[in-house]
């Protein structure tokens, strides 16, 4: 399996013209980071977890040519704006995309989505396929997905281990089961915001305790915000198997 990391970044990390602060200036392209998501490409599909405002960006950049389904880990804007994006790979593969969500964050893409779902369908609005993630593992084809349970804040979310990659968002606590699901993986992926307290994403510190409570081969942080500091410096500080993801990172599992 090829992990390529199309974001690594977060809302509260997205440069604005005002913005001064040594993250925004730095020449270093690790630095320039979009919204988070990572693209699976398994033996016989293409898979993207999460389609943030940038998917259309992110997936015109990695010269991404095909696309088979959408796992989404909760309803955010951050997590699923770009779903409309699909469009084009609906119109050049002449298939639908199979869509992996559980009922409440469906029920927010309905909302958000509507002419999606109405009975009278617009000529070229997005094509799906919609299939419902339940506390159970599933597949996309040959590829098993387990869903984690993790909390963000006060909301219930969803990360995945697929195989020995375990992909988590958001996250600022994780239940002991969920952590006893993770046990084992060789790559761990998982969110680090900044090093300032925060309601809910782990911060720096909170991140690096679980990495190492969890003990994967190597462990990847993600969901940066501009306030965790330039890519370099803080990697410089970490435990040598922990590193920084960027967009554009590419992992063969």
């Amino acid at each position: 399996m090829k992990i390529t990391f199309l974001g690594t970044g977060t809302s509260q990390g997205i440069p604005v013209i005002t913005c001064g602060c040594e993250v925004c200036q730095s020449d270093d392209a690790r630095d320039k980071r979009l919204r988070v998501s990572v693209l699976l490409e398994t033996e016989d599909k293409t898979i993207v977890i999460d389609s943030g405002p940038d998917f259309r960006y992110q997936m015109l950049r990695a010269k991404v040519k095909d696309l088979d389904a959408i796992v989404y880990t909760h309803e955010h804007k951050d997590h699923v704006a770009g779903l409309d994006d699909i469009r084009p790979f609906n119109y050049l593969l002449k298939k639908n995309i199979d869509i992996y969500a559980t009922e409440r964050v469906q029920e927010a893409l309905k909302k958000e989505f509507s002419y999606i779902f109405a009975e009278k369908v617009y000529p070229g609005v997005p094509q799906i396929n919609m299939h419902t993630v339940t506390g159970v593992k599933f597949c996309i084809g040959r590829t098993e997905f387990i869903p984690l349970d993790i909390m963000h804040y006060k909301l219930p979310i969803l990360g995945y281990r697929i195989g020995d990659f375990t992909y988590i968002t958001d996250a600022k606590t994780i239940p002991q089961a969920t952590v006893d699901k993770i046990r084992g993986t060789k790559i761990l992926v998982v969110n680090a915001l900044q090093k300032e307290e925060h309601i809910s994403h782990f911060t720096l510190d909170e991140a690096i305790a679980f990495a190492e409570n969890i003990g994967a081969e190597t462990t990847y942080f993600t969901h940066m915000s501009h306030n965790l500091g330039k890519h370099a410096d803080i990697e410089a500080e970490l435990p040598a198997n922990i590193r920084l993801a960027y967009d554009g990172l590419q992992i063969e599992l």
